[in-house]
C-alpha cells in the first residue's frame, strides 16, 4: 500500500535503497538454515542430496539417524535410512542491520528441493523487513502473503511495500546471521546477543520503547523481561515496586507467572509490597498456595454472608408458605426426621451437606417440603417431599451421595406422611 504519513514515507524511501544481500550471507543461509540429507539404501549406498554424489558406506545399517561427511562436497549430512528420493525444506533466516538511523530486521525465505542423483536446488527471497526507530516506533515492509495461515506461502512476484502489521510479520527464527549491526540506542540497552526466548523484533522494540525493559535486561531478570514483553508490558507498573525490591535483594524469579499471581494476592490482603519478607519468598509455591487458600476461605465467607442476606429476604415468604408444617418430626428409634423451619436452617443444611437445596431455592417451591434426617447431631440426608403427591421426590446425602440409611429414611418418611396430610387439611 502507499505510505500514508511522514514516518511511513521515510521508511519506504530508505527501504528502496537498502543494499542487497551479499553472497556470503546467502552461502551462510544455505549452509545453516537448511537440513542437509544423505540417503542410505539397504545395500549401504549413501546418496548426498547436496551434490548428487553416491558412495558405498562401510558402516553397518542401523535404524537410528547418524551423521556423515560427503567425500565430494564436504557437506555434513544427516543420514536417513529411507526409500524416499525427493526432499523439500524451507526456513527463514534474519539479518540484523542498521540503515539511515533505523534498526532493521531483514527476513529471508530460503527453500531447497533435493533429489537423488541431482544437485540440490536452492531459492531465497526477502519477504519481510521490520524497521524500528530509536524511539521504538516501527513499520513493516513486506511482500504479500495471500494465505496467512500458511507461513510458507508468499507472492514472490509482489514488491516489498509498506503493509498493515500482521502476526505473520513477526517471524521468530533461530537462524540469525552472526554479524549484527546495532544502532547506538540498542547497544547501550544491555543487549548482548541473547534474545531471552523473545522474537528479535519484540525484544528490540520493547528495549527501545520501554525503559523498564532495559532495566530488567541489565539486571539479568530475563524471566520477567520475557513475561512482560509477550504481554506488551501490560500491568508492569502494578508490579514494578516489588520488582525493584527483588532486584535490590538479588532475588531471581524463576516462575514469573506464579510470582505475579502471588503479588496480586498480597495486594488483595493489603500486605506491604515494598517488604522483601513478602515479595522475595524462599518457597514461592508454598506462599502462593497459602494465600490462594486464604482467599478461597474469604470468598466462601463472602458467599455465606450474601446467602444470609438472601435468606433474610426470603424468610417471611417462606414462613407464609410452610408455617403450617413447622413442628413436624418423627423417628424410628434411631433416625430422626424433622421439617426445616426457616431459610436459615435450609441454608445451613445446604452448606453442611454440600448440595444445592438452598442455592437452587427449593424452599421457595410451593409444592416442596424440605426435611432433614439425622442420627443425633449427625446429618444423614436431606429429603424433598412433594406436597401434592405426598411422595418423596429425592433424598440426598453429602455431595448428593446416598448413605447406607437411604432406603430406611425414605420408608420412615412414607410411613409418617399422614402427619403432613393432616396439616394440609387443617
Amino acid at each position: 500500500m502507499k505510505p500514508k504519513n511522514k514516518f511511513q514515507k521515510q521508511v519506504f524511501e530508505a527501504s528502496k535503497t537498502l543494499p542487497p544481500i551479499t553472497d556470503a550471507q546467502v552461502k551462510w543461509a544455505y549452509q545453516n538454515s537448511i537440513e542437509h540429507i544423505g540417503i542410505r539404501t539397504k545395500k549401504g549406498v549413501i546418496h548426498c542430496l547436496e551434490c548428487g554424489t553416491s558412495w558405498n558406506s562401510k558402516h553397518i545399517l542401523i535404524e537410528s539417524i547418524c551423521g556423515s561427511t560427503c567425500p565430494n562436497c564436504q557437506t555434513e549430512l544427516k543420514i536417513k535410512d529411507t526409500r524416499k528420493k525427493v526432499f523439500k525444506d524451507y526456513q527463514y533466516f534474519c539479518i540484523i542491520t542498521t540503515y539511515k538511523g533505523f534498526q532493521v530486521l531483514r527476513y529471508f525465505y530460503v527453500s531447497c528441493e533435493a533429489k537423488t542423483g541431482q544437485k540440490a536446488g536452492y531459492f531465497h527471497s526477502e519477504v519481510v523487513q521490520r524497521w524500528i526507530a530509536p524511539n521504538g516506533k516501527d513499520e513493516v515492509v513486506s511482500r504479500i502473503q495471500p494465505a496467512s495461515y500458511y507461513s510458507n506461502i508468499w507472492s514472490f512476484h509482489t514488491k516489498l511495500e509498506i503493509r498493515p502489521k500482521r502476526d505473520y510479520h513477526n517471524i521468530n527464527t533461530p537462524y540469525i546471521y552472526p554479524r549484527q549491526r546495532l544502532i547506538p540506542e540498542l547497544k547501550r540497552s544491555g543487549y548482548d546477543g541473547n534474545f531471552c526466548n523473545i522474537s528479535p523484533f519484540d525484544l528490540f522494540h520493547v528495549l527501545l520503547s520501554e525503559n523498564k525493559a532495559e532495566t530488567l535486561l541489565k539486571m539479568k531478570q530475563t524471566g520477567l523481561l520475557h513475561y512482560f514483553a509477550v504481554r506488551n508490558f501490560q500491568n508492569i507498573n502494578d508490579h514494578w515496586a516489588s520488582i525493584k525490591i527483588c532486584i535490590r535483594n538479588g532475588y531471581q524469579i524463576k516462575d514469573v507467572s506464579l510470582w505475579c499471581d502471588y503479588i496480586n494476592l498480597l495486594r488483595f490482603f493489603g500486605k506491604d509490597l515494598h517488604n522483601a519478607k513478602y515479595v522475595c519468598p524462599a518457597d514461592l509455591k508454598g506462599e502462593h498456595d497459602k494465600y490462594v487458600r486464604k482467599k478461597q476461605d474469604w470468598q466462601q465467607q463472602q458467599r455465606r454472608e450474601e446467602a444470609k442476606i438472601k435468606a433474610l429476604e426470603h424468610e417471611t415468604r417462606f414462613s407464609e408458605m410452610k408455617a403450617r408444617f413447622f413442628g413436624i418430626k418423627f423417628t424410628d428409634g434411631l433416625i430422626q426426621v424433622r421439617v426445616l423451619e426457616s431459610v436459615e436452617e435450609i441454608m445451613q443444611e445446604g452448606f453442611a451437606m454440600r448440595h444445592c437445596v438452598f442455592t437452587n431455592d427449593y424452599h421457595l417451591k410451593p409444592d416442596t417440603l424440605i426435611l432433614s434426617a439425622c442420627i443425633g447431631e449427625k446429618r444423614l440426608e436431606t429429603v424433598e417431599l412433594s406436597l401434592s403427591k405426598l411422595k418423596v421426590l429425592q433424598s440426598r446425602g453429602v455431595c448428593n451421595q446416598n448413605t447406607e440409611y437411604h432406603d430406611r429414611i425414605i420408608r420412615l418418611v412414607e410411613q409418617n406422611k399422614s402427619l403432613i396430610k393432616k396439616r394440609l387439611a387443617a
